[in-house]
């Protein structure tokens, strides 16, 4: 059983893992309109769970720089390239309060996780390899937490929606010297622990860049399903098109981002989107010719090939049916699927360019759905390209990566993709300083051998 302490409701964390609704000893899920069979699931069982977080190019027209990182990168793309495509700061003071009630807060998610999924074997010996990845990373990790805190250029919970956790942050450049580009960012957390401050790694790199991120939350399971993910989603985009220019970003340059579970949530909006101004659905209030590219980074797209996967890596298929609405809605969430679609024609031409990223050495979700998606999409008439990191991992690409400093052939295509067109922008890409190593490089080796993503 959850169990809510009063004090839970002044945590604004404390929904990513206590439902709203009243609590008991089971909980039950509506599978869909059309099939009124009710799952329970009992808090007791024993039901181990692999969590799914994030892991992770080359192309010819990057700087000769680049030419010696083609051994470690591979590109499959079309013949047509894409590159030319209200906060209040804390008391420093209290930065170790802060991090303290964070940290205490997760901890509490974790177990209550494990009161909910049941206790076995499998799931303790991933929980422990976690613990101790977390350990390994922990240097950059405080870094990074005291950036996101108390950065003068961080606005943190502007709120985009009526729903809880409808609130994104938006990562600022220093420079306020003319409109920006900006990335409209859905970070990952298997579809369960996703949260807007994930993507504050992310924000800080191409905010110094003099490119603005938009970090938007949305709500996780069991508080809501893949629906209501999406709609959050969507929501944020809303916003971010509508209002960014207020914020110094360039209305006509944003670009849609996601990972992991991110990645699937905002390419299943902007297929839905697709659908809409197609006319075959209700219109909202922002537009795919609004968005210049989606990026989508170890994303899984094809949920009918990866139930199975999910369910031998510890993401049980009652409970990952659950998460998206039953078995009868997997293909209105798989985008690979929606777009092969006989009626999804007229809607296909309207999709913006699209670009995979994903490291070959992913196990929490294959490259393949990458390559498979971004084949689909060429047949239907997208230009769409994988951009492949030869034996990256799940956290690779994301966290180890980033923390190491110096060289990150990740960051490096997205910032030449943002870029392209921009020869000022480019050139100071250039001659920028090398970025900060966060984590000394023996402890980003262990964190690479004993994480469980």
């Amino acid at each position: 059983m959850f169990h809510k302490n009063d004090d839970d409701d002044d945590d604004p964390l404390t929904t990513l893992i206590i439902p709203s609704s009243t609590t008991t000893n089971t909980l039950s899920f509506n599978e869909n309109n059309n099939n009124n069979m009710n799952m329970n699931m009992n808090m007791n069982m024993i039901m181990p769970i692999n969590p799914l977080i994030s892991r992770s190019s080359s192309f010819n027209d990057f700087n000769n720089n680049n030419n010696n990182n083609n051994n470690r990168r591979r590109r499959a793309t079309s013949e047509d390239s894409l590159s030319t495509i209200s906060t209040s700061t804390l008391p420093k003071s209290s930065f170790q309060n802060h991090l303290s009630s964070h940290t205490l807060f997760f901890t509490r998610l974790g177990f209550n996780f494990l009161t909910y999924l049941g206790v076995g074997y499998k799931w303790i010996t991933r929980f422990l390899a976690l613990s101790c990845y977390a350990v390994l990373i922990i240097p950059g990790f405080f870094q990074v937490g005291y950036y996101y805190f108390f950065s003068s250029q961080i606005r943190r919970g502007i709120v985009f929606g009526d729903k809880p956790r409808n609130k994104l942050d938006l990562y600022l450049p220093k420079s306020n010297d003319g409109p920006k580009p900006v990335v409209a960012f859905v970070t990952g957390g298997a579809w369960t622990i996703g949260n807007k401050a994930w993507g504050s790694l992310l924000g800080q790199q191409l905010s110094e860049r003099d490119i603005i991120v938009a970090c938007i939350d949305y709500r996780n399971f069991p508080q809501v399903t893949i629906s209501d993910m999406v709609a959050d989603a969507s929501r944020g985009i809303s916003f971010v098109c509508n209002n960014i220019a207020e914020y110094g970003g360039d209305p006509n340059r944003i670009y849609l981002m996601g990972q992991s579970a991110g990645a699937h949530i905002a390419a299943c909006a902007l297929v839905e989107k697709a659908i809409e101004e197609a006319g075959e659905g209700e219109s909202s209030s922002w537009s795919l010719s609004q968005i210049k590219a989606y990026f989508g980074l170890s994303g899984g797209y094809n949920l009918y090939k990866l139930i199975d996967h999910f369910h031998s890596r510890g993401l049980y298929r009652a409970i990952f049916l659950s998460i998206m609405e039953g078995e009868e809605s997997l293909h209105r969430f798989s985008p690979e699927v929606t777009v092969q679609a006989p009626n999804f024609a007229n809607a296909a031409s309207l999709l913006p360019p699209v670009v995979l990223f994903h490291g070959t050495g992913d196990y929490s979700i294959p490259s393949d759905s990458s390559k498979s998606f971004s084949e689909t999409l060429k047949k239907v008439g997208v230009r769409a390209e994988t951009i492949l990191y030869e034996g990256k991992t799940h956290t690779d690409v994301f966290v180890q990566d980033p923390m190491r400093g110096g060289k990150d052939d990740l960051f490096d295509d997205l910032v030449a993709y943002i870029h392209a067109g921009d020869a000022e922008a480019s050139a100071k890409d250039a001659a920028a300083p090398p970025r900060r190593r966060l984590v000394p490089e023996f402890m980003l080796r262990l964190a690479h051998i004993v994480s469980p993503f």
